[in-house]
């Protein structure tokens, strides 16, 4: 994916958890997405953990988020979604991090998701930086380049 400012539109308007994010253009420094879904054995058991972990190391350096999307899956009803990701990000993941819905799956095909899990990096002049699929040790490799990159302290997430 060329490095290029992209403001989808709309942008991700429904939020579960946390405050809700505007676009990356608005963020004034660089930030990195995790997108999933509940029924995702790599999403739940590998990226999820991962992210969760590195999150203290990135809080002063990128903002951090995930986006829970229908993209590959299911495509179900906001009832039927929201309860139980709610339930998850707050009680069984303890997510300390924004959670999105992408209902549909719209906001992650525009982006250019492969599937899930699949991580977006944006550079703070909001442009893509990084677009990884996967949560096996080769794509948790590269996002840990990332993390240097910006000099994030890295208590070794994938490890």
């Amino acid at each position: 994916m060329p490095d290029q400012v992209r403001v989808l539109e709309p942008w991700l308007g429904d939020w579960v958890q946390g405050p809700q994010l505007g676009p990356p253009s608005s963020w004034g420094r660089p930030g990195i997405a995790l997108l999933f879904n509940l029924e995702c054995a790599g999403c739940v058991s590998r990226a999820v953990p991962w992210l969760k972990r590195a999150e203290p190391g990135l809080r002063d350096h990128a903002i951090v988020f995930a986006v829970h999307t229908a993209y590959g899956h299911r495509v179900l009803g906001r009832d039927a979604v929201v309860p139980n990701l709610e339930r998850f990000a707050r009680d069984f993941a303890r997510l300390p991090f924004p959670v999105a819905l992408d209902r549909t799956g719209d906001w992650a095909e525009e982006m250019g998701a492969q599937g899930t899990p699949h991580w977006f990096v944006w550079s703070a002049d909001g442009a893509v930086e990084r677009s990884v699929y996967g949560s096996q040790e080769n794509a948790l490799t590269r996002l840990e380049y990332v993390l240097e990159a910006w000099g994030a302290p890295s208590d070794e997430p994938n490890g």
